[in-house]
């Protein structure tokens, strides 16, 4: 009896230990193999063709292949892909960092055209691909979808990734361009996830006005109550670093409790069923503009730089992984007995997500361009079609989303299912690799040295982006002073007349007032021995300039 347990105990733990083993081989060969993303990457910079996105996601292609054929064809993965990897893990650090180092000026000056982009248009395009994929998927043979599966087919496949292009725009070159771009990016990821789970927990068998307008409802709830937790983590952050002032006695606890604050934006929206996308996006607009200013010098340079750098890492491995999962053998075998059926598939969806952007990128742009009397700050034709392109690429999001609705731990026995793992994992592949490829050749035909104009941009030093721009800047309305002509912000006819600049004049005075003083930011943190307004500058008087 003794025996017999010592053996199965010692079996045991041959296994776990091989089991381990394994793991360690292949955590290993998935970190050199992001050494060789980084380096590659680097030594093709100047490459017309190439950028670090398509290098990733062909080094992952080529490792799977590697790994099949070592496996005599069993497996091409390293790790097994997990939707809790991807968004509790991978999708916070990029997000937060984008909100971190926005160009928060540009980013509100359009927020209006960013959320016709992101929002509306991400409805309009998951309309278009809904009621197309309806129409063409029953006259194929790919097994039985109801409606909740084909809106799910549309919501996965409005969300964009816009990686390839933002990595070749300069937002110093073009500014509006870049900043509509990325906003836009941001915003779709966050209403594709929001549709998708308001798809998934409602009963579409008995769809009508009243549900669809508690639909309506539902997303407005998740955007608005999102956006404020964010906004109140970020400021609890600054406050809490404003009054303890943790830098005079150890700089790594306030960068701890940056990063942490920062993640805990994320897990509580998680935690109450808001989008997180949302919550630390906000969060990071928030900690940028008074959290980062409070903190000593030394830790503004590491968080500028770790967040960055998380966030690098974070994309590289999601396009390393989504290349090697690409030629992951089960789901293929699935739908090896009709291949033409899968390709079909896959054509009519590029197709559609080509028509619904387009269905929104010109007629938006169209209406936007209808309320601005500047004509540097409405969108040509050219950036149009950038901006259009810039969203047929389709990532990471578009694959979790996938992978939640059509398989159940990674794995699918259905045909219909399988075929759309396939189509997905097509999509993504044929998007970025050839759409990406030829996004550097497209932006520098259209947009040949274009340069950034100074009413955009003013110089300094005290953001994360290493570029004086405040969430409003202070400098903004100076033409107000020595132009008559010019309706005054604060007036009811400046309003009408210029409303952007109207409600940023009024959200610079209140933030002067009432937040600075509370929260910190810069100019108006408490003066503390050893603390980062030891060595500031007073902050300027534009009055008595």
């Amino acid at each position: 009896m003794m025996a017999s347990l010592l053996d199965s105990l010692v079996s045991r733990m041959a296994s776990f230990s091989a089991s381990d083993h394994a793991s360690v081989v292949s955590l290993n060969l998935f970190v050199a193999l992001l050494c060789a993303c980084i380096v590659l990457g680097h030594l093709l910079e100047e490459n017309r063709w190439m950028n670090e996105s398509i290098t990733a996601l062909l080094i992952g292609l080529a490792t799977g292949v590697v790994i099949l054929l070592i496996s005599n064809g069993k497996s091409s993965h390293l790790l097994v892909f997990s939707e809790d990897l991807f968004f509790i893990y991978l999708l916070p650090p990029i997000i937060f960092n984008a909100g971190f180092q926005v160009k928060k000026k540009q980013f509100f000056r359009n927020f209006v055209t960013i959320m016709l982009f992101g929002a509306i248009g991400t409805v309009i395009s998951c309309t278009v691909i809904t009621l197309g994929v309806t129409q063409f998927f029953k006259k194929l043979d790919i097994g039985t979808f109801d409606l909740g599966d084909y809106l799910a087919i549309g919501a996965i496949f409005a969300a964009t990734d816009s990686v390839c292009t933002l990595q070749v725009l300069n937002q110093d070159e073009t500014p509006l361009l870049y900043s509509l771009v990325f906003g836009e990016g941001v915003v779709n990821d966050a209403t594709s996830v929001v549709i998708f789970n308001a798809i998934q927990s409602f009963d579409l068998t008995h769809l009508n006005h009243e549900a669809a307008f508690q639909l309506l409802g539902n997303f407005f709830y998740l955007f608005i109550l999102s956006t404020l937790l964010g906004v109140a983590t970020g400021l609890i952050s600054a406050y809490c670093i404003k009054k303890l002032y943790f830098g005079r006695h150890s700089t790594d606890r306030e960068v701890a409790l940056m990063m942490l604050m920062a993640y805990l934006s994320y897990m509580l929206a998680e935690l109450f069923d808001l989008s997180g996308i949302l919550t630390v996006f906000f969060c990071g607009i928030v900690m940028s503009h008074y959290t980062w200013h409070n903190v000593t010098e030394s830790s503004r340079i590491t968080t500028k730089h770790t967040f960055a750098t998380l966030s690098f890492l974070a994309e590289t491995f999601i396009f390393l992984y989504v290349g090697m999962d690409a030629l992951d053998i089960d789901k293929w075998r699935s739908v090896s007995d009709s291949p033409g059926t899968s390709v079909a598939v896959s054509s009519i969806l590029i197709g559609l997500l080509m028509l619904g952007r387009a269905a929104f990128v010109f007629p938006l742009s169209f209406l936007s361009n209808l309320g601005k009397k500047n004509q540097s700050e409405k969108i040509d034709f050219k950036m149009q079609v950038v901006i259009w392109w810039s969203g047929l690429m389709r990532g990471a999001v578009s694959m979790a989303l996938a992978y939640n609705k059509f398989t159940r731990a990674g794995k699918t026995d259905l045909r219909g299912n399988a075929i759309m793992i396939t189509s997905t994992i097509t999509v993504c592949l044929f998007s970025t690799v050839v759409f990406g490829m030829l996004t550097k050749p497209l932006i520098r035909f259209l947009l040949p040295h274009q340069k950034a104009t100074t009413s955009f941009l003013s110089d300094g030093n005290n953001t994360p982006k290493s570029i004086q721009i405040p969430l409003i800047d202070q400098d903004s309305f100076i033409e107000f002073a020595g132009n008559p002509n010019v309706p005054r912000p604060d007036s009811i006819r400046g309003f009408l007349t210029r409303p952007t600049r109207t409600v940023h004049y009024y959200w610079r005075q209140f933030d002067d007032s009432f937040m600075r003083p509370v929260f910190g930011g810069r100019g108006f943190v408490p003066f503390v021995p050893g603390s980062p307004t030891e060595r500031d500058p007073p902050p300027t008087d534009l009055s008595r300039a």
